[in-house]
C-alpha cells in the first residue's frame, strides 16, 4: 500500500492498536485490537461495529479512548476491509451480520471466561448491535449505538418489489471495478456520498477498503454490499426488536447526522426500557470527522457509570 496515503489520524495512532483476526465457520473476519490501560480493573471488553462501506478505522479515535476502561476490539464485517466476503451465491443479509457477531462473541471474545461484552455499533453496527443484545441479553452489559436506532424498514406491501429488485440485481451482477491511480483519488471518491466525509476522515476509512491491482488500485469492499437486500423488516418487527432490548443503552444522536429530522425515532427511543440519549453535535461519523471529544466522552461516561 502506499504509505503516504495515510491520514494524520493513523500516523499518530500507530502503535496504539494492532491487527487481529477471527475465523468464523464461513468466513473469516478481521479487525483492530487496542489494549486496555494496565490501570482498569474491567474485564469486560468492548465489541465495535463500523457503518455501510466502512471499516474498522471508523473508531481510530473513539477506540484509545475507552482503552482506558476495557480491551476494545474493531471490526471488519463480512465483505468490509481486510475481513472476508461472503460465499458466491450468498447475499448480506442484515441477519447473517447478528450471527457473525453471536459466533465472535461465544468463540472468541468470552473464551478465556468472560460472560458479557459491551458493544458500541455505527450505523449499521449499531443496528447489528441492537439486534443481538435484543436476541442475546445476556450477552451484553451495555449497548451504544451511534446515530442509529433500529433496522430500517419497510411496508409489508413492498415485500415483493424489494424482493423482484433484489433478485434483478443479482442476475444483473455489478459491473466493472472502477481502477483509482492512488489512494488520495480513491478517497476523493469517497468524500461524497449519502454520508459526506472530510478529506482527513475519508483518507483515514479508505486504504482499509481498497487492493492495488491492474496498475492501480480496485476496492477490496465485495460489490455485492450495494445490491437491494431481498428482506427488510416492517416497523412493526423492528419495534419488537427494540422492545426485547433489556440492557441499558446509549442512543448517540447527532445533530447534523442521518436520523436528524428522521420521523419515528421518538416511538423507536421509547420502545427501549432502558435508553439515554446524549446530543452531540456533527454528522453521520460524528465519532471520526470534527470534534469527536463530545462523543467519546458520552460514551466513556455511559460505559464507566455502574
Amino acid at each position: 500500500m502506499n504509505d503516504t496515503a495515510v491520514s494524520a489520524e493513523i500516523s499518530e495512532s500507530l502503535t496504539e492498536f494492532r491487527e487481529a483476526e477471527w475465523q468464523l465457520r464461513n468466513v473469516h473476519v478481521a479487525g483492530l485490537h487496542w489494549h486496555a490501560d494496565r490501570k482498569t480493573t474491567n474485564d469486560v471488553p468492548v465489541l465495535m461495529l463500523h457503518g455501510w462501506l466502512d471499516n474498522s478505522l471508523t473508531f481510530i479515535k473513539l477506540a484509545p479512548a475507552l482503552a482506558a476502561l476495557a480491551e476494545v476490539y474493531a471490526v471488519d464485517m463480512a465483505g468490509h476491509g481486510k475481513s472476508g466476503h461472503r460465499p458466491v451465491g450468498q447475499s448480506y443479509l442484515l441477519m447473517d451480520y447478528v450471527a457473525d457477531v453471536a459466533e465472535l462473541v461465544e468463540n472468541h471474545l468470552l473464551a478465556s471466561g468472560k460472560e458479557r461484552v459491551d458493544l458500541v455499533g455505527h450505523s449499521l453496527g449499531g443496528i447489528v448491535c441492537a439486534l443481538y443484545a435484543a436476541a442475546f441479553p445476556e450477552r451484553v452489559r451495555k449497548l451504544v449505538m451511534i446515530d442509529s436506532l433500529g433496522a430500517i424498514s419497510r411496508p409489508v406491501d413492498q415485500t415483493i418489489p424489494q424482493l423482484r429488485r433484489a433478485i434483478q440485481k443479482r442476475l444483473a451482477g455489478s459491473g466493472r471495478q472502477t481502477i483509482y491511480p492512488d489512494i488520495e483519488t480513491a478517497a476523493k471518491a469517497r468524500e461524497g456520498g449519502l454520508s459526506p466525509l472530510s478529506p482527513e476522515a475519508a483518507l483515514t476509512l479508505t486504504p482499509r477498503n481498497m487492493t492495488q491491482e491492474q496498475g492501480g488500485y480496485v476496492w477490496r469492499t465485495d460489490s455485492r454490499l450495494r445490491h437491494p437486500t431481498p428482506l427488510m423488516m416492517s416497523e412493526d418487527q423492528v419495534m419488537a426488536s427494540l422492545r426485547a432490548i433489556t440492557t441499558p443503552t446509549l442512543f448517540v444522536r447527532a445533530d447534523s447526522g442521518l436520523l436528524a429530522n428522521h420521523g419515528g425515532l421518538d416511538e423507536r427511543g421509547q420502545a427501549i426500557a432502558n435508553l439515554k440519549i446524549a446530543h452531540v453535535p456533527g454528522g453521520h461519523h460524528c465519532h471520526l470527522d470534527g470534534d469527536t471529544r463530545p462523543v467519546s466522552e458520552a460514551i466513556k461516561h455511559f460505559l464507566s457509570d455502574e
